[in-house]
C-alpha cells in the first residue's frame, strides 16, 4: 500500500509539473506566483520562468483567449474537455472566450487495433471475432475518450462500434483532483472570482464528464430520443445493440449519409437545404418544449443528412434535461423579448436566479429595458437568436446572476442550430420561426394532465396543512401556559460590528487601568521607604514601568487597526 501511495504521489506531483512548466510558456506565470507557495513548487517554478523565457516571443503576441486555447490543448484530454464545456457557458465567460475555446479540438492518434480488441473482449469476456464477422480495424472516428469503428454484426447488420480509449479514466479522476486544487486556490487567492464559485464549476465538469464516461448511459439516451420521435419522419436516431454493449463499448447501428459539415463537398448532392434548415428548427423545437430532453452538442459533425431531407443525429454522451420550471421560464423569456415586454422579462429572470438579486436593480432593468428598446423597430427576418442571445448573457454576466447549466446549455443550442439553418439557408431565421410557433408552445405546456397534476399537488399541501394544523396550535398554546416558548435571535451580519465593540471595550479597558496605574504609582513616590531605585521608591518606578508597557501595547495596537 505504502508503495502504492509513493507510486501515486510522485505521478501526482509531475503532473503538476507538467501543468505548471505549460502555463508558464504561455504567460500565465502571475497564476502561479499567488499557487506557489501552497504547493511548494518555488523552485521549480523560478527555474522554469527563466526556461520558458526563451520560448514566450512568439506567444507573447497573441491573445489572453488564444494563449488559454493553446495551454488547454497541450495539457491534454481532461483540460481540452473543461474548454469545450466552458464554451457552452457564456453566462460565465465574456465572448472572446467563448468564441476562442469553441476551436478547441481533440489532436489525439488512434490507439492501436489491439488495444480495442483489449477493450471489447475485456468487457464481454469472449473472442472479438464471436460477436462481430468483421471488424475494421482502422476507426472511422477517433476522439480524446473513444474512437468508432465500423463492423459487421453476425446477423449480418452494420454497425458502428464506439470503444472507450483505454486509461482514460484514471487520466480524467486525476486531472480532476488537480483541478479542484486549483479551483480553491483561484478562490483563496482571487476573490474577484469567487461569485464564480470555481468549485462548483469543476463540480459540474466532473459530473458531465464522468456520464461521458458511461456509455451504457449513452445508450438510454438514445432510446429516449427515439422514443420521443418515433412518430417523426424528418429527424433520425440510430438503433442501439444492447447485447453488443457495455459501460466502455456502445455499438449502434450504422449510419449511411452525408455530414452535415461535410455537404458542400457534394454539390450534386439532391438536398433541399431549406427544408432540412426548417426540419432543424422543428427539432430543437420539439426535443425542448415537448421531451424536455434535448442534444446539448449538435454540432455539423454530428448531424447527418439522409435520402428525403432526413437529418439524423450523433453523439449522445452530452445531453441536458429540463423540468417544467424551465420550460415555463423560456417560454416566458421568449415571449418578453419577442413582446418587448421589459416587467415580464425581469420577472422570469429573477424567478430562476440561482444567485441573490441584482442590488442595483434600477440599472438592471435600464439595461434590460435598452436591450429591448435596441430590437423594438429591427424587422424580425434582420433580428439573430444568436445576437440577442449573447448581448443578453452580458447583461445576465455583469450583473452577476446565475442560471442553471442546462438552462445555458439549452440556450446555446438554440444558438447551433441557427447558425446550423443559415449555413445551409442564408435566408432562414429562427426569430421568425419562434414567433410563429410561441402559441403553440404555451397551449402544448398548459395540457389538462399537467394541470390536473399541479392541481393534486395543491389538495395534497392543503390537506396536509389542515391535517397538522390543530396539533401545532395546541403545541403553541401549550408552550405559552407553561412560559416555555424559546426565541433565537441570529445576529447576521453583525459579527464585524461585535468584533468591533470588543476591540473598543478591551481598549478602553486598559486604558482605565493605566489611568490607576498611575494615579496609584504617584501616590506610592510619597511614601517613605528603604526599597529604592536611583533614589526613587521602588514600588511607585514599578507602577510607572507597567504603566509604561501597558501604553506601549495600547498604542501598538492602536496603530495596527489604524484607528488612531
Amino acid at each position: 500500500m505504502l508503495l502504492l501511495k509513493i507510486g501515486r504521489n510522485y505521478r501526482e506531483l509531475k503532473r503538476y509539473l507538467t501543468i505548471f512548466s505549460i502555463l508558464i510558456r504561455y504567460g500565465f506565470e502571475d497564476v502561479l506566483d499567488k499557487v506557489e507557495e501552497r504547493l511548494r513548487f518555488k523552485l521549480f517554478i523560478f527555474w522554469q520562468k527563466g526556461a520558458a523565457k526563451k520560448e514566450k516571443a512568439g506567444i507573447e503576441r497573441l491573445s489572453t483567449p488564444e494563449r488559454v486555447r493553446l495551454a488547454l490543448e497541450e495539457l491534454g484530454p481532461t483540460f481540452i474537455k473543461f474548454g469545450q464545456i466552458l464554451s457552452c457557458r457564456p453566462d460565465l465567460l465574456p465572448h472572446q472566450f467563448i468564441e476562442e475555446l469553441s476551436k478547441l479540438q481533440d489532436n489525439v492518434p488512434p490507439f492501436s487495433f489491439v488495444k480495442v480488441r483489449e477493450v471489447i473482449e475485456n468487457q464481454f469476456k469472449r473472442p472479438l471475432e464471436e460477436m462481430f464477422t468483421s471488424f475494421d480495424e482502422v476507426p472511422i472516428a477517433a476522439g480524446s475518450l473513444a474512437q468508432v469503428h465500423k463492423a459487421v454484426t453476425n446477423s449480418k447488420e452494420e454497425v458502428a462500434v464506439k470503444v472507450q480509449r483505454p486509461g482514460i479514466e484514471k487520466i480524467i479522476e486525476a486531472d480532476i483532483k488537480i483541478l479542484y486544487d486549483f479551483a480553491f486556490l483561484l478562490k483563496k487567492h482571487f476573490p474577484e472570482i469567487g461569485y464564480y464559485e470555481p468549485d462548483r464549476i469543476v463540480d459540474e465538469f466532473a459530473k458531465t464528464i464522468r456520464k461521458e464516461l458511461d456509455f451504457i448511459r449513452e445508450g438510454r439516451n438514445i432510446e429516449r430520443f427515439r422514443k420521443c420521435f418515433k412518430n417523426d419522419q424528418t429527424i433520425y436516431f440510430p438503433k442501439v445493440y444492447w447485447d453488443l454493449s457495455a459501460p466502455k463499448v456502445l455499438t449502434m447501428e450504422y449510419i449511411k449519409g452525408y455530414k452535415l459539415s461535410e455537404i458542400d463537398s457534394f454539390p450534386d448532392l439532391n438536398v433541399d437545404k431549406k427544408c432540412v434548415a426548417l426540419n432543424g428548427a422543428h427539432f430543437i423545437l420539439r426535443e425542448i418544449f415537448e421531451c424536455h430532453f434535448f442534444h446539448a452538442d449538435p454540432h455539423p459533425g454530428n448531424i447527418f443528412l439522409l435520402n428525403n431531407n432526413v437529418m439524423a443525429f450523433v453523439d449522445f454522451g452530452m445531453v441536458g434535461i429540463l423540468d417544467d420550471t424551465i420550460v415555463d421560464w423560456l417560454i416566458n423569456i421568449l415571449k418578453a423579448i419577442l413582446d418587448k415586454d421589459v416587467d415580464l422579462l425581469i420577472k422570469a429572470i429573477l424567478n430562476l436566479n440561482m444567485a441573490p438579486a441584482p442590488k442595483d436593480i434600477i440599472n438592471f432593468r435600464i439595461d434590460l429595458f435598452d436591450f429591448l428598446e435596441r430590437y423594438y423597430e429591427v424587422p424580425l427576418k434582420d433580428l439573430k437568436v444568436g445576437t440577442l442571445i449573447e448581448e443578453f448573457l452580458d447583461i445576465i454576466r455583469k450583473y452577476k446572476i446565475r442560471f442553471p447549466t442546462y438552462l445555458v446549455l439549452m440556450l446555446r443550442t438554440l444558438v447551433i442550430h441557427e447558425g446550423i439553418g443559415r449555413v445551409l439557408y442564408p435566408e432562414f431565421n429562427m426569430i421568425e420561426y419562434l414567433k410563429s410557433h410561441i402559441k403553440n408552445l404555451i397551449l402544448k405546456n398548459i395540457n389538462l394532465s399537467r394541470i390536473s397534476k399541479e392541481f393534486s399537488f395543491i389538495l395534497e399541501d392543503t390537506a396536509s396543512l389542515f391535517k397538522e394544523l390543530p396539533s401545532n396550535l395546541r403545541e403553541i398554546f401549550l408552550k405559552l401556559k407553561d412560559d416555555n416558548i424559546t426565541i433565537n435571535l441570529d445576529h447576521r451580519g453583525l459579527e464585524s460590528l461585535i468584533n468591533h465593540m470588543d476591540k473598543v471595550g478591551n481598549r478602553l479597558s486598559l486604558a482605565i487601568i493605566i489611568a490607576s496605574l498611575v494615579i496609584g504609582s504617584s501616590m506610592l513616590f510619597q511614601f517613605q521607604t528603604t526599597l529604592k531605585i536611583f533614589g526613587y521608591p521602588l514600588p511607585g518606578v514599578l507602577g510607572f514601568v507597567l504603566v509604561f508597557l501597558l501604553g506601549l501595547k495600547l498604542l501598538v495596537e492602536t496603530l495596527k487597526s489604524s484607528n488612531l
